[in-house]
């Protein structure tokens, strides 16, 4: 079983970090597109991919944005921590099978309302950055550990039947 863990503010120090990796396949493409409503035909579509700007099917953007977002809810601070705000800047694409390592760097802590701020950055396997940014969050003053919900099985059925 998998607990999740976390740290509260007076734990935390600048300087700490954390980090997850993952690789892009076709199918988190299209899960994501499922759930968020985004089927921009560059993400799904690899004749109109083809002829954009980086020419074949690219991931969104925001799913690299949720990477960052699963390490600030389990893992830096963790279970318990409010996400402030958010600035993302996306310097470059994602593609079908590259692996990419998000990961979140304390840079300040503000006592008054325990406020920590985190450099964020998600890189690809060649080591260049892909988006980054910056978090505010008001991290846990109570330590939390429970055990990580178990997530459903998804199975994606594509609907190729045109309808009469």
């Amino acid at each position: 079983m998998t607990v999740l863990n976390n740290r509260t503010f007076d734990e935390i120090a600048p300087g700490d970090r954390a980090s997850l990796t993952r690789t892009l396949r076709r199918e988190d493409i299209e899960l994501f597109a499922a759930v968020s409503g985004d089927i921009n035909p560059a993400h799904l579509d690899a004749e109109f991919a083809a002829s954009d700007i980086f020419h074949h099917i690219v991931g969104h953007g925001m799913w690299g944005g949720a990477l960052i977002s699963a390490l600030l809810g389990t893992k830096l601070p963790g279970p318990g921590t409010i996400y402030l705000s958010q600035t993302l800047s996306f310097r470059r694409p994602v593609a079908v099978d590259d692996t990419v390592k998000a990961e979140v760097i304390v840079r300040e802590k503000h006592n008054e309302k325990a406020h920590v701020v985190l450099d964020c950055a998600v890189t690809n396997q060649d080591g260049k950055v892909v988006i980054e940014g910056e978090a505010v969050v008001i991290a846990p003053r109570d330590k939390v550990s429970r055990p990580a919900p178990v997530l459903p099985q998804v199975r994606l059925i594509a609907d190729d039947v045109a309808s009469p």
